[in-house]
């Protein structure tokens, strides 16, 4: 019985190997967890830039303040960022990463709420959806201007509906919400996978996460894709009213959808959160600067760190400690260098991104729907693989913190090239009559005077501030059937065409029939040839700029101490989220608001969202305002790369997979018996990896 007991024993896995394959279950269990909520948050900031055009639209905003909107969510981000990073990493990150997916999927819903407690969308002035009659105004030239115009009392009703517009405020504070809430997801999220896993694994589980998280940008701009097509206010009205297309600049999606998607999604994807564990075993950073700190401790501190477990380890949440290192963080150089030129170049990211299906739509004439489908299609599997393969070459090359300051300089080069290659890729300017042609087709307008009557249509009676663009059979768009001078409309048929169009004769254009259809004139065939270049380029820069995503990650955390990793991923958040993510969005739309040549009117008079741009100006500001940031970035790494070289000469960096982090002990002087960096009196100097 002894002996059967004895052979028993010895097949028994020992306690430490149960203890390490919990572990590595725990960890796994993790990175699943993470990887869904990295896909969570991805289709929700993805959600809000495919909708932002259609929530300007819907709530007759400029592109300035749907900038401020789409800044609502680094607004929240910011106001918990730094604390999030530095005092949830000392408590259990697992749980407040859940609680964080709960409130991001709260402010999501929120988002989506005001399209259920506002009116039907009325696309123009003279349209009523909850009405059969599908009239719309021509040139009457027996009518008086005063029967073209609203009464005074349609006015005031108009007036007082109009208060619905400042429901965008709801809008904004969704995204403030979802903005919290996700600021956790990142820093703790990251900084626990580096933690416990092995070493040279973290470029892994970095790709694998950035890669995860690009099938949620696919998601969201199929969902985008599917969703834009569909009118605002689907389920509500008959659709056979609505007589504009996807394709039309007054035409709003069922932009509210995304969102709701989104909500429930974050909500679920916080559940395995609440399971895990506070901490695996002992964490990697403790062991990898045990050497190092236990140098410098007394043999009864050793003992007493010795015998604490991490259960038993006390949590101190110290506010001189916070400010030691972030004294630390800001007297670093090559850290501080590294946040300004990554600032710069995300502000680029951020803001060209902000607004390029608005760019898609007026540069190429493609509808929104389009654009969300050929980058969910063709750009992202791109990014993808650029995410894989960055992380991949890092660690097949052994590159060390030098040469991945190279890698992410080259494809930062790159990515200038392609955005240089833009400019070559710009359409002429749109053929409106009035706003960009004189009504002769030939002669162009100075300034872009806004000169919608003419001759042709000067006893029509229109209204000028009407925006119902109709394509004649001359090529040319006009603002209105009525500037046109057409006298008879075939509303039954889609698109609804109107007949005898006087000041299509007036541009030369020879036919019996001088008839015109809604909505505006598609581009030529030179202008559609030059969108697939364009789409080329820009899986080209997608590339690129995914390639050099990981290392800009592993640039982050390898320039600092080990235990200032969180707040460094927070602070470095933090100023890109105040001067990227909220402030590009609103300079790249003003920018974008002083190219617009026909403003909206809403009923009270009042300046709403912009219609149509000058296609031109618009590409030049657009493109010109990301080729300057980037640009600056460029010069920035070059001298990061050349900061790094000096600093780094005769010393030996290791690679990632064999040395994780060099310390320059000469700049050391002590650490507290927290465990947080003391400065000398002369100042903290840089440590490195």
């Amino acid at each position: 019985m002894d002996e059967y007991q004895r052979l028993n024993k010895t097949t028994e896995p020992h306690p430490s190997e149960k203890k390490k394959a919990r572990c590595c279950d725990h960890l796994k269990m993790f990175l699943a967890a993470l990887s869904f909520s990295y896909i969570c948050k991805t289709i929700g900031g993805v959600n809000m830039k495919t909708a932002i055009t259609q929530i300007e639209r819907r709530f007759d905003i400029s592109s300035s303040v749907a900038g401020f909107i789409d800044g609502g969510f680094e607004i929240g981000n910011l106001l918990v960022i730094v604390f999030v990073s530095y005092f949830g990493s000392k408590l259990h990150r697992p749980k407040i990463i859940g609680i964080g997916c709960v409130i991001m999927g709260a402010g999501s819903i929120l988002t989506a709420l005001p399209h259920f407690f506002m009116g039907y969308y009325r696309y123009s002035i003279e349209t009523h959806v909850n009405t059969t009659e599908n009239s719309i105004s021509t040139c009457s030239i027996n009518q008086t201007v005063s029967l073209t115009m609203p009464s005074p009392e349609i006015v005031e009703k108009g007036c007082e509906k109009q208060s619905e517009s400042y429901m965008w405020i709801y809008v904004l504070m969704g995204n403030m919400l979802r903005g919290i809430g996700e600021t956790p997801i990142g820093p703790l999220g990251i900084s626990y996978l580096d933690d416990f896993a092995k070493e040279g694994q973290s470029s892994v589980y970095l790709g694998i996460l950035n890669s995860l998280a690009m099938i949620g940008v696919v998601v969201a701009f199929l969902m985008g894709s599917v969703f834009t097509q569909m009118y605002v206010d689907v389920g509500y009205v008959d659709l056979s009213s609505v007589r504009i297309t996807p394709r039309d600049s007054r035409w709003v999606g069922a932009w509210w959808l995304g969102f709701l998607m989104c909500g429930l999604l974050s909500i679920i994807c916080s559940i395995p959160f609440f399971f895990l564990p506070k901490s695996l075993n002992e964490p990697q950073n403790e062991r990898k600067v045990s050497a190092f700190s236990h140098g410098l401790k007394t043999d009864e501190e050793k003992n007493q760190t010795a015998n604490l477990t991490d259960h038993e380890k006390p949590v101190t949440l110290s506010m001189s400690d916070f400010l030691q290192s972030m004294k630390s963080l800001l007297t670093n150089h090559l850290y501080i260098l590294f946040v300004v030129s990554t600032v710069i170049y995300l502000s680029s990211v951020i803001g060209g991104f902000t607004y390029v299906f608005k760019y898609i739509e007026q540069q190429y004439g493609q509808s929104i729907s389009q654009g969300n489908f050929l980058l969910g299609l063709i750009t992202i599997p791109c990014m993808t693989i650029g995410m894989v393969l960055g992380g991949y070459l890092i660690k097949k090359l052994k590159l060390t913190l030098v040469g991945i300051a190279k890698f992410s300089c080259f494809t930062a080069f790159m990515g200038l090239i392609c955005q240089l290659l833009y400019f070559a890729l710009l359409c002429d300017r749109k053929s409106i009559a009035g706003l960009t042609l004189a009504y002769d087709g030939i002669n162009p307008l100075a300034s872009h005077a806004n000169e919608p009557l003419s001759y042709c249509n000067s006893d029509c009676n229109c209204d000028e501030n009407e925006w119902e663009p109709i394509c004649g059979k001359n090529g040319m768009t006009y603002l209105s059937p009525c500037l046109a001078g057409c006298t008879l409309g075939d509303g039954n048929k889609k698109p609804t065409v109107f007949y005898n169009c006087s000041c299509l004769e007036v541009s030369g254009f020879k036919s019996m029939n001088y008839s015109a259809h809604l909505g505006e004139c598609p581009r030529d065939s030179n202008c559609r040839k030059r969108h697939y270049f364009y789409v080329a380029v820009q899986v080209m820069d997608a590339f690129f700029s995914a390639l050099g995503a990981t290392s800009f990650i592993l640039l982050l955390v390898k320039n600092v101490l080990p235990e200032l990793k969180s707040l460094a991923m927070g602070f470095h958040s933090l100023v890109i989220r105040a001067l990227g993510g909220i402030l590009a969005p609103i300079y790249f739309g003003a920018m974008i608001d002083r190219t617009c040549i026909k403003w909206s009117t809403t009923s009270c008079g009042a300046r709403g969202a912009c219609r149509v741009y000058d296609s031109v100006s618009f590409g030049i500001a657009y493109l010109g305002l990301n080729s300057i940031l980037r640009f600056l970035a460029f010069v920035l790494y070059v001298a990061l790369v050349y900061a790094m070289k000096k600093k780094y000469e005769g010393k030996d960096t290791k690679a990632l997979e064999n040395g994780r982090k060099i310390f320059d002990e000469t700049s050391v002087e002590s650490l507290n018996s927290n465990g947080h960096f003391v400065s000398s009196s002369s100042g903290v100097n840089d440590t490195h990896m």
